[in-house]
């Protein structure tokens, strides 16, 4: 694989907080008009990997790389190609309505106008949120908050999708149109996109490959069928019978 083809390159990538490290080398590798699904117990340094993805962390050592761009080296170039919807959505501003919060991440991207309404539109429909878009985000339930945040990550088309655990709070109604809407993004029109989940469902549904994340390390990238072929991992579904494998025996696999 060439590094034309990568969307998402991180290569050593370390990140400590005092003496915690959150993360430890970490390889990976997300082509272009793919979906890897980044999964792991809670605290295995996911978010912290998006946040540095998303130029809102710096490595401690190491480099990621977005569509050829370096994060730490630069990160406005980042910024413009990057949609990220946090698992913890915080930056909204509760008194204002659905259409004013994106208005004004829409200027930050230094959208018009214009096309701000052109693109938030579809959106808002396409998550249901059409008709709530004169409402307060304070007056939203937890699943609009989440859906208002895959609308705002999508909003100015960007080429790569930095989602964390972005139906978790979605009815399955509404998590399987996401899903369908990400394959969309990622093989019709070739954007780059990383998931980070705990739904394994999610997994099977969306990704072209998985990888795990265990206190720190990635300890396996691939697709599953080739996965479970090379280490004799037998289970359905596959991504569970992988996930329980690698983190119980974590020093058997080999990282990319």
């Amino acid at each position: 694989m060439c590094s034309g083809d990568l969307g998402i390159e991180c290569l050593g990538l370390s990140r400590s907080f005092g003496p915690r490290e959150a993360l430890a080398e970490v390889d990976l590798r997300v082509r272009r008009g793919s979906v890897v699904a980044l999964v792991g117990s809670n605290g295995a340094g996911k978010t912290t990997l998006m946040k540095i993805l998303a130029t809102l962390l710096t490595p401690s050592a190491g480099t990621a790389k977005v569509l050829g761009h370096d994060v730490s080296k630069a990160p406005m170039e980042c910024r413009r190609s990057i949609g990220y919807a946090p698992a913890e959505e915080r930056s909204f501003h509760g008194r204002l309505t659905v259409l004013q919060n994106l208005e004004f991440f829409a200027s930050l991207q230094g959208m018009r106008r214009t096309g701000f309404r052109a693109q938030s539109m579809p959106l808002l429909e396409t998550f249901g949120l059409s008709q709530h878009a004169e409402k307060r985000f304070a007056e939203l339930s937890s699943g609009m908050k989440q859906s208002l945040a895959m609308v705002r990550s999508l909003l100015h088309d960007p080429p790569v999708l930095l989602l964390d655990e972005p139906t978790r709070s979605l009815s399955p109604d509404l998590a399987h149109h996401v899903w369908d809407l990400l394959r969309g993004l990622a093989h019709v029109q070739g954007k780059t996109i990383l998931l980070a989940t705990h739904n394994l469902g999610e997994v099977e549904a969306v990704a072209d490959e998985m990888a795990i994340l265990h206190q720190g390390r990635l300890v396996i990238q691939g697709t599953a069928d080739h996965l479970c072929q090379t280490h004799g991992v037998e289970g359905t579904p596959k991504s569970a019978a992988l996930f329980r494998h690698f983190i119980r025996n974590p020093r058997q696999a080999v990282a990319p």
